[in-house]
């Protein structure tokens, strides 16, 4: 009798084991078919899901994102990521740690539930890669992430909103964390100073906000009108050296190419422009990542999902690569 082959989020003997074998369409769901994990020794890169979706102002449905995300991503494990010169598998040990635990009923609570689980995985793991979930979720992970790098970070948004509406609600008391919106908490992170403005740079951006903040914002007419290289020269050169933070609202694609968000926005990015532009960004000191906002019950044909897997995969290979 053959030896059991299948299921490798359960049965892969190594992080680092390749799975050219086992059917798209089959088997227990993991990131790119990843070993599950809790255990981080070892681990260089933890996939974390973050099923939370209660700040969104439109359409609700994003807490099935990272369920969507991972399924969608089982059609990019049987070989290499295209079109990098190595595996991003056998250069970092990857695990899918699974998805962040929180009580849903206790929404004021969420925000420090999901910075001490990331917290707690980037001190042992050498980073995390998040995959929403709404926007807000990356107000925690960049608090996370800057206590562990040091704030404030270079943040690297591709999005078709600026998120930097003002949250003027006071923070006090035990479960402090300002109002849980995903159109605000730039705004909060750039008045902490877990981000630095002057550093940071907004890709996409097809709404309107008058007030930037300091960041750079290259919106979608300056995107269009110009190559990925230039716009990647672009982004390398506002962020500099510093430690950076990319995150990925799935919405910074065009309805085209991604339907399945929530707060969908005509005339983005198309899906090679944002490949293409992640790949250029070789050599930034990435130390943190996200994809959010995919809600699967606007998705056709798992385009949406698909396409966050695939940005989320090229994400491994750029952090890969500055290792």
């Amino acid at each position: 009798m053959t030896a059991h082959r299948k299921d490798y989020a359960f049965t892969a003997g190594s992080p680092k084991q390749r799975t050219h074998d086992e059917a798209m369409y089959s088997g227990a769901l993991s990131f790119c078919r990843r070993a599950y994990a809790r255990d981080l020794a070892g681990v260089d890169l933890a996939v974390m899901g973050v099923p939370f979706d209660t700040s969104v102002t439109n359409r609700p449905g994003a807490r099935f994102g990272p369920r969507a995300v991972r399924a969608a991503s089982s059609n990019l494990a049987w070989s290499r990521a295209w079109p990098s010169p190595f595996d991003p598998f056998e250069r970092l040990s990857v695990v899918d740690w699974g998805d962040i635990a929180f009580d849903p009923g206790r929404p004021e609570r969420v925000p420090a539930a999901i910075e001490a689980a990331i917290g707690a995985v980037i001190a042992e793991a050498g980073g995390a890669l998040l995959l929403g979930g709404d926007h807000f979720t990356t107000y925690p992970s960049l608090k996370a992430h800057a206590s562990k790098h040091g704030a404030p970070l270079a943040l690297i948004q591709f999005d078709a909103h600026t998120d930097t509406w003002p949250d003027d609600e006071p923070v006090d008391g035990p479960d402090a964390h300002g109002r849980i919106d995903h159109g605000t908490m730039f705004w909060r992170a750039a008045r902490e100073r877990l981000i630095d403005p002057a550093h940071s740079v907004q890709v996409g951006i097809r709404t309107t906000n008058d007030d930037t903040l300091g960041m750079t914002v290259l919106d979608a007419t300056w995107c269009h009108e110009r190559l990925p290289a230039d716009i990647a020269a672009e982004i390398r050169r506002v962020v500099g050296d510093r430690p950076a933070y990319l995150s990925f609202d799935i919405d910074g694609l065009d309805p085209s190419c991604a339907p399945g968000t929530g707060t969908p926005v005509v005339g983005g990015l198309f899906t090679w422009q944002a490949l293409t532009i992640i790949r250029a960004l070789k050599g930034i000191d990435l130390v943190g990542m996200d994809v959010v906002e995919v809600a699967p019950a606007y998705d056709h044909a798992e385009i949406t999902a698909l396409a966050a897997a695939t940005i989320a995969l090229e994400l491994i290979c750029l952090y890969a690569g500055a290792r």
